[in-house]
């Protein structure tokens, strides 16, 4: 028996990005369907009501209801359905109310349509999905407030000693972990370390199984409380 697809509705007030979104969802994900576009919050609220998709694609500012909002109310009727913020704003406070409301992800518009199909399968796993750079603005500042003006090195701030708890890593598991917690992809952490790319995927693996998490959203709230003790 083939397995159902999965159901998808878009929100967004701007009408020729989401008839757009929908047809590329439709023509190239074999595995969604996309049910029905809401132009604000407010009919997100009643569509997702009507249509019980599996995954929302929410924009955050939009008319008579902001995406925020729309959110708080769905995951309240609805806690199964995942949303994912689709945004053109990268403001730490969009993001955080967004994360706070009940969103399971939060991705910028520039991400490219190849990408946005793997982040609605990658949540059906239970993978939470947030654009690597909105990562870097949320956890950066954490790291880089102690270290000199002048020194641009990604890992500067991050204290190997603030890591001691993690005492299961090696030193090069701990470097990696420092990196995710900053927002670096895995190829942007091969070409840190000279790496194969497979290779950063494995102690990638390793590092969640050692640590117990299963995303790298996990990973830079083990590092905040971290930094933070």
């Amino acid at each position: 028996m083939a397995e159902s697809k999965l159901k998808i509705l878009l929100v967004d007030d701007q009408s020729l990005f989401a008839e757009s979104l929908r047809t590329f969802l439709n023509n190239y994900a074999d595995d969604m369907n996309v049910a029905g576009i809401a132009p604000n919050g407010k009919e997100a609220v009643s569509m997702a009501a009507e249509h019980r998709p599996d995954v929302i694609l929410m924009d955050i500012r939009m008319p008579e209801m902001d995406g925020v909002e729309a959110v708080g109310k769905i995951k309240k009727q609805y806690p199964e359905i995942k949303i994912i913020m689709l945004s053109t704003y990268n403001e730490d406070s969009f993001v955080h109310s967004a994360l706070k409301a009940g969103a399971s992800g939060y991705l910028l518009k520039d991400i490219s349509p190849t990408e946005l199909i793997a982040a609605i399968r990658a949540l059906k796993g239970g993978v939470m999905q947030i654009s690597p750079e909105i990562v870097r603005q949320l956890v950066q500042e954490r790291y880089t407030a102690a270290a000199p003006e002048e020194n641009t090195d990604a890992t500067d701030g991050i204290n190997e000693q603030s890591f001691e708890w993690l005492g299961d890593l090696t030193h090069r598991e701990r470097e990696i972990f420092a990196l995710m917690a900053i927002g670096y992809d895995n190829e942007q952490i091969a070409g840190k370390f000279d790496l194969a790319v497979q290779t950063v995927r494995n102690q990638v693996s390793t590092i969640y199984s050692k640590l117990g998490v299963k995303d790298r959203f996990e990973i830079i709230r083990l590092a905040n409380k971290t930094k933070k003790s």
